[in-house]
């Protein structure tokens, strides 16, 4: 499916996605049901800053094919048991052919499990630390094309948020990492202008009661 300059994709059923929501069958629902839309869950912002932790080097496409299996790898990401996990569950991930196995990248994720558990005394909550770091609607770009959109990378919010977790002994949540993860938990929203799901995701996000 050919998009637009600006980055739109008018597919066979009429609607009008971003580019990358227009490619693999996964990739559409994942677009129009989850990406962008606000989380304030703590196990669903753990799991997700987790998979982006195993992202990167890779691509969203071949984690999301494998994201059934990391939840039941990972004890479906609460927070708490997989905290508990030891040497043992290190190997059992490692000799587990269904999700990635990075060594590197499995005790990052039980190592911040570990550290999750810590925010509640300062902050309430994970979501209510993630969400602390959602950008002034004023510094976000006054058009959002692919364009904009391939610039972002990485925002001052992002920066901050990955130097805060690494000083607080979190692991492989680099600058970029985060911005993924702000992007798909819907603390920013970055469907483009022309995307049938900005609007929708926007009016979500206005209604969103911040942790």
């Amino acid at each position: 499916m050919e998009s637009t300059p600006d980055g739109i994709s008018l597919e066979p059923d009429g609607v009008a996605r971003c580019w990358w929501g227009s490619g693999d069958e996964l990739y559409r629902p994942y677009h129009d049901d989850e990406w962008g839309r606000p989380v304030s869950d703590d196990r669903q912002l753990f799991e997700k800053l987790s998979l982006e932790g195993f992202m990167a080097g890779l691509s969203w496409l071949t984690i999301l094919r494998k994201r059934e299996n990391f939840r039941a790898a990972f004890a479906s990401f609460e927070i708490e048991a997989v905290a508990g996990f030891g040497t043992d569950d290190v190997e059992r991930l490692l000799a587990d052919p269904g999700i990635v196995r990075h060594r590197g990248k499995i005790e990052a994720v039980i190592n911040n499990a570990r550290r999750c558990l810590e925010m509640p005394d300062e902050f309430g909550s994970l979501a209510a630390y993630a969400w602390g770091y959602e950008p002034d609607p004023a510094t976000r770009p006054a058009v959002l094309d692919r364009v904009a959109l391939e610039a972002l990378s990485t925002t001052p919010e992002s920066v901050a948020m990955s130097r805060d977790l690494r000083r607080r002994g979190w692991s492989f949540v680099g600058p970029t990492t985060v911005y993924s993860f702000m992007q798909a938990m819907g603390i920013v929203n970055d469907h483009l202008v022309g995307c049938a799901f900005r609007e929708p995701v926007e009016g979500e996000r206005r209604a969103s009661r911040r942790p």
